[in-house]
């Protein structure tokens, strides 16, 4: 590998940019396709190949032209904020850690968002709102709000749905969930902006116990993730 090619993909690694390092099987030479980049010299059929690639968060061979090449996607980590830190979320943070999440913690009660509840795990004791726009929240994220208190919720929940967030969840009932669908109409957000929201939260598994609703949680989290590619995610809304 050429050394102007790794300084790309460690810069682009720093910066939490995708791309997809395009390897010419036979000549070795190589180059990379930066999706952010419209002027990018590779041809149509490749760069959607390497969408491709990107979206499906694997490596992928294709032949153009009689040319073999090798597409090998380099993706940000996957990130999950969860706000509120209530007994489901101590559950919850150390499986989609384990999951290869990066997690994070929003709660400014700080009775509750402490590292000694959540060992390993980051947490920010910030308004949610304040918390998930300084934090930044892109297409590789999922962004669940636990605390059942609207003062808490509903800022993350205005903030994650103007965003890329390919998952967004709340917890509550039905009832719970329409009056929150109801104030967040009142901030603004269209209905096909607020049917993005998984409420009640989980795969419905009969799940009663807090770790047995993040494993509906998170079973709900990877479903999402794996079937994005068959249903996109809505553009940030500005």
């Amino acid at each position: 590998m050429k050394r102007q090619i790794l300084d790309e993909v460690v810069a682009a690694r720093e910066a939490k940019r995708p791309l997809v390092l395009v390897t010419d099987i036979t000549s070795g030479e190589q180059s990379i396709f930066d999706p952010a980049d419209r002027a990018n010299p590779l041809g149509e059929e490749l760069q959607r190949a390497c969408s491709a690639a990107l979206d499906a968060d694997r490596g992928a061979t294709l032949e153009v032209d009689g040319v073999k090449y090798f597409l090998h996607p380099f993706n940000p980590a996957l990130r999950m904020i969860v706000v509120g830190a209530v007994h489901i979320t101590q559950a919850l943070a150390p499986m989609a850690a384990l999951s290869g999440y990066d997690v994070t913690v929003v709660d400014p009660r700080r009775a509750f968002a402490s590292s000694e509840r959540f060992p390993g795990i980051s947490v920010l004791t910030d308004w949610p709102d304040d918390a998930l726009n300084a934090l930044g929240i892109d297409a590789r994220t999922a962004v669940v709000t636990l605390t059942h208190d609207p003062k808490l919720d509903d800022p993350a929940l205005e903030v994650a749905l103007r965003s890329s967030a390919f998952y967004i969840g709340s917890l509550g009932s039905k009832k719970t969930h329409a009056a929150r669908l109801e104030r967040l109409s009142k901030l603004g957000l269209d209905e096909i902006g607020r049917s993005r929201i998984c409420g009640p939260i989980g795969l419905a598994i009969g799940a009663k116990s807090p770790a047995e609703i993040a494993i509906s949680i998170m079973a709900q989290v990877t479903e999402t993730l794996r079937t994005s590619v068959a249903k996109p995610v809505p553009a940030a809304v500005a």
